[in-house]
């Protein structure tokens, strides 16, 4: 096994930053990141040598080697103290001092590692503040900030994540935060959307949004200037445990189409994304349930009269955002009814023109529309003696 190879060599290999963090958490993680005083070419030497394949990922100038073992991708990184920064990114140079690597890192509660023997080391009381709760920053919050203006983002997304109340934040920390938000300005919009995904998600998003507007965050992210906070905050109610798109959640804020397309010219949102939050600034006020035995009816008709494939699925978004869980559960368990007449069918019945075939047509889905789009194709035709 490659924890061996290190052993042989002497060289130190412990598991590095969130991997820890949900270990300690009592998570399984997603992936598990390894640090070493090992060196990028050392550990070259000692892979190949081994015979264990390398991928190339281009993390090399950083310090990262990625091993492929037993069908499986290692990260392993070597310990580094940033030298130069400027707020997007590093130039790094080794080191074989924990401590080092450690103050590097954005909060403590991912500063930690974790020797393979079960050894905690924890410079900056990561799993005091994990126990409490408590998100910091690692040392001083503003010389964190400057190193990378994207951990702001990081700050409320592990916020958003690990803290039990909404409003339990260092003062401080909020103060660096607002000092330091036109930083965001430089960071490139898909790097901060990534991240914008993750905290729309997560617990106290309303709190944390508010929060971006307090402290002037908001209008570097791409976000309106004057946001519909109160929708924002009923929306965020309405949608809870329903697992809504990233986009559904924050299109609450939006007042107009222009704000979307806005976020979009910001953070490059893909093509899905500004779709539906096109689709739901235009229909989430007209499009609402019926009042009567059939509340479902509106936008099983939206569907049908759609020419688009995934219209059902920006509905199914629609009635989240609109809080309406039983309809979206309907919603989930209907499937689209076929017409079941066709062209073939009218001309066995002596229709011949085509001009007429296709009134006729029009006209019995007319009726079949009408009849909760349960009328069969025998009630169809008999129904076309008539007209």
């Amino acid at each position: 096994s490659f924890p061996e190879l290190f052993e042989k060599k002497n060289y130190e290999l412990r598991i590095a930053g969130g991997a820890v963090r949900d270990l300690l958490s009592g998570m399984t993680p997603q992936d598990v990141d390894f640090a070493t005083t090992a060196t990028p070419a050392e550990m070259k030497e000692m892979f190949t040598s081994a015979g264990v394949r390398l991928i190339n990922n281009k993390g090399e100038k950083h310090g990262t080697i990625t091993a492929r073992l037993h069908e499986q991708n290692f990260e392993i990184t070597t310990l580094r103290i940033d030298v130069v920064t400027d707020g997007r990114h590093a130039e790094v140079e080794f080191t074989t001092d924990w401590e080092k690597d450690a103050e590097r890192r954005d909060l403590t509660v991912n500063s930690m590692f974790l020797g393979l023997d079960g050894m905690l080391y924890d410079f900056f009381n990561g799993y005091e503040d994990l126990k409490n709760k408590k998100i910091r920053f690692v040392g001083k919050a503003s010389e964190r900030i400057q190193e990378d203006y994207l951990r702001i983002l990081r700050y409320f997304r592990f916020y958003g994540r690990i803290a039990e109340k909404p409003d339990d934040h260092e003062p401080s920390t909020l103060e660096a935060i607002k000092e330091n938000a036109k930083g965001l300005a430089g960071i490139s919009g898909e790097r901060i959307w990534v991240e914008l995904k993750k905290i729309l998600l997560g617990n106290h998003v309303n709190h944390l949004v508010l929060l971006m507007y307090e402290l002037d965050i908001a209008q570097y992210i791409g976000l309106p200037l004057d946001g519909n906070l109160e929708e924002f905050a009923r929306v965020t109610k309405n949608i809870h445990n329903l697992c809504p798109k990233p986009m559904t959640v924050l299109t609450s804020l939006f007042k107009v189409k222009d704000d979307v397309t806005n976020l979009d010219l910001r953070l490059k949102i893909s093509k899905e994304e500004k779709n539906l939050g096109l689709f739901l600034v235009k229909h989430r006020q007209e499009l609402t349930k019926a009042m009567g035995p059939e509340p479902l009816r509106p936008y099983q008709d939206f569907i049908m009269d759609s020419r688009e494939a995934n219209t059902n699925s920006k509905i199914c978004e629609l009635l989240k955002y609109q809080g309406e869980e039983h309809l979206l559960r309907e919603l989930q368990e209907w499937t689209v009814p076929s017409f079941p007449v066709s062209g073939h069918d009218l001309r066995k019945m002596g229709v011949s023109s085509g001009k007429e075939i296709g009134a006729a047509l029009q006209q019995l889905r007319d009726e079949w529309k009408k009849s909760g789009y349960h009328m069969d194709k025998e009630e169809l035709l008999s129904c076309l003696k008539k007209l």
